[in-house]
């Protein structure tokens, strides 16, 4: 089970670890230490294994860690030791865009469903997945027990359909919306603003 009082930008820098350890096992390297990973996505030894630790002990002083067991921890610390099935709410250009990324599949997340309001996108394919109307939402997402999502429609929908899939029993909200979303603490949304980065970034900028 999960320590709730791990701090959630510890969590957040696991898939980081997780993304560069599966990198070098592609690579065909065994093994490697806090130091070399560190290295590679530009966080500290010191810092990885403090991350680490929070968990238990994964590697060996002087010996570092055995990538296929420290990527099996992981996979089983983030609960992507299975596929999760999503549903996606907006089939628009970034929709489409979305639904047709096939690294969703390869990181165990499948997109079962996707929604939609307008009548011309109602019926019309994406890849093989039909698309529904968003009226069906609720009722669809909860009788298949989904329990991820992610939201692609306009901000001023956003709510609405965070409140649908709320009442869907969905647990897990990936936000494309430029609005911040008001949901109950047991719904984690984590969001995805190009523009807040690219601000980010021209604030170094000359």
């Amino acid at each position: 089970m999960v320590d709730k009082m791990i701090p959630d930008i510890v969590v957040g820098r696991l898939p980081r670890y997780l993304q560069a350890l599966e990198h070098l096992l592609n690579e065909g390297i065994q093994t490697t230490s806090s130091q070399e990973l560190g290295d590679l996505i530009g966080i500290s030894a010191a810092q990885i294994r403090k991350d680490l630790s929070q968990y238990g002990e994964f590697g060996k002083q002087g010996r570092g860690y055995s990538i296929p067991f420290l990527v099996e921890q992981l996979h089983n610390i983030l609960n992507v030791n299975r596929t999760w099935e999503m549903v996606l709410v907006g089939a628009g250009n970034l929709g489409h865009a979305i639904a047709n990324y096939q690294g969703f599949m390869e990181h165990g997340f499948h997109i079962a469903m996707i929604f939609d309001n307008d009548p011309e996108r109602i019926g019309t394919l994406i890849g093989d997945i039909e698309v529904q109307p968003e009226s069906m939402l609720v009722d669809l997402t909860r009788r298949h027990g989904i329990k991820v999502a992610m939201i692609t429609v306009p901000a001023s929908a956003a709510q609405a359909v965070a409140d649908e899939l709320v009442l869907a029993g969905v647990l897990a909200i990936l936000n494309y919306s430029p609005i911040t979303l008001i949901v109950p603490d047991n719904v984690n949304v984590q969001y995805i603003d190009p523009i807040i980065h690219l601000q980010r970034m021209t604030y170094y900028l000359d």
